[in-house]
């Protein structure tokens, strides 16, 4: 039975007041054929994304349209460089994050990342060392992943991790390295065995992006 949009409502409100870091009255919940629109000011750029979350997690939700605002308070406003010294010892003190490869730009609160990476790993932690800082609008990721390997090393290194792994059969999956992105081909058991291959892959060093065309089995049943 689908949910009504008046559900759904009370349901995400509910989600909101669960998370700890969040000041659910301060986030308003509107709902239309299960899209659902979060308005409202918030202090930080870490709450607006945890709302976010919030919502995405109950069932029934189609979209997630978020035109909440960042920086209410005066104690949270920081100037432009206030908040450039900040990301920068973030991300200094962040063990995940090659720091010296990453060119930090603000302005307005807004903060745009540049650079290189050699993991997916350490792209995304650069996001996550500066969520929480104070000041932060919203974070622009324009970091890109690039190898110190070849493709075909770095498709031996995703083939021999696959043949490694106990919870999908190998010798069915297939993978080919263009650039920066994997291309998994082949059959798998089960949702959760074709997870594990792309996980798998999303792990290796230099990879930016999985396109995932393995296909699921259906059971077959013996009489």
């Amino acid at each position: 039975m689908m949910k009504s949009d008046i559900q759904i409502q009370k349901d995400v409100i509910a989600e909101l007041k669960w998370e700890p870091i969040i000041m659910a009255s301060e986030i308003g919940v509107a709902v239309k054929q299960g899209i659902v629109t979060l308005s409202g000011q918030v202090d930080t750029y870490a709450e607006k994304l945890a709302a976010e979350r919030a919502a995405k997690r109950v069932s029934g939700v189609k979209i997630v349209a978020e035109d909440i605002q960042v920086g209410a308070s005066p104690s949270y406003r920081k100037t432009d460089t206030e908040i450039a010294e900040s990301v920068l010892n973030a991300l200094k003190w962040h063990s995940g994050v090659q720091e010296e490869k990453i060119k930090i730009k603000v302005e307005d609160g807004i903060v745009r990342l540049d650079g290189e990476a050699e993991w997916e790993y350490q792209r995304k932690n650069a996001c996550l060392a500066i969520e929480n800082l104070t000041g932060v609008r919203s974070v622009i990721n324009h970091i890109t992943v690039k190898p110190k390997v070849s493709a075909f090393e770095i498709q031996q290194k995703i083939s021999n991790a696959f043949h490694r792994n106990a919870t999908f059969d190998a010798a069915r999956i297939s993978v080919d390295v263009t650039g920066s992105k994997a291309i998994l081909r082949g059959k798998v058991r089960s949702f959760a065995e074709k997870e594990d291959a792309e996980s798998t892959a999303w792990l290796a060093p230099g990879i930016s992006s999985v396109e995932s065309k393995l296909e699921v089995e259906s059971p077959e049943y013996f009489v």
